[in-house]
C-alpha cells in the first residue's frame, strides 16, 4: 500500500490544522494506522494510533486531548486533527501503516512497514 500525507503548513500557536493520509488501496482491518513526527535533530516519535478495524486508539501524552485521529473506510483516508497547537508540534508528519496483524498499536516506529512522505507542520508562537 502506497500512503499519502498531506495538509501541513504554517499556522500560529493556539491554532489548528487538519493532515490527511491517503492510502492507494482499500485499508484492510488488520492493519494498525499510525501518525509520527519527526523534528530537527531530533528522533522520529510516535502521535496516535488506530487500529483499523476496531478503531481503537492510542495517543501519547504530548498530544492527548489536542489532537484527534480519524477514520474514512470509503476514502480509504486518515486524518490527524490537531487543535490548540503548540510550537513544539514544529515537526514533519508522517503516516504509517503496521501489517503485522498485531494486536495492539504499536509506539516504535520499526514495527512499521509502510509510510508516506511527510508533511511538514510549523507552528509559531
Amino acid at each position: 500500500v502506497q500512503l499519502q500525507a498531506s495538509g501541513g503548513g504554517l499556522v500560529q500557536a493556539g491554532g489548528s490544522l487538519r493532515l490527511s493520509c491517503a492510502a492507494s488501496e482499500r485499508i484492510p482491518s488488520t492493519y494498525i494506522m499510525g501518525w509520527f513526527r519527526q523534528a530537527p535533530g531530533k528522533e522520529r516519535e510516535f502521535v496516535v494510533g488506530v487500529r483499523w478495524t476496531s478503531g481503537i486508539t492510542y495517543y501519547s501524552d504530548s498530544v492527548k486531548d489536542r489532537f484527534a485521529i480519524l477514520r474514512d473506510n470509503v476514502k480509504n483516508t486518515m486524518y490527524l486533527q490537531m487543535n490548540s497547537l503548540k510550537p513544539e508540534d514544529t515537526a514533519r508528519y508522517y503516516c504509517a501503516a503496521d501489517i503485522s496483524r498485531a494486536e495492539v498499536v504499536s509506539t516504535n516506529p520499526r514495527e512499521y512497514e509502510y509510510w508516506g512522505q511527510g508533511t511538514l507542520v510549523t507552528v509559531s508562537s
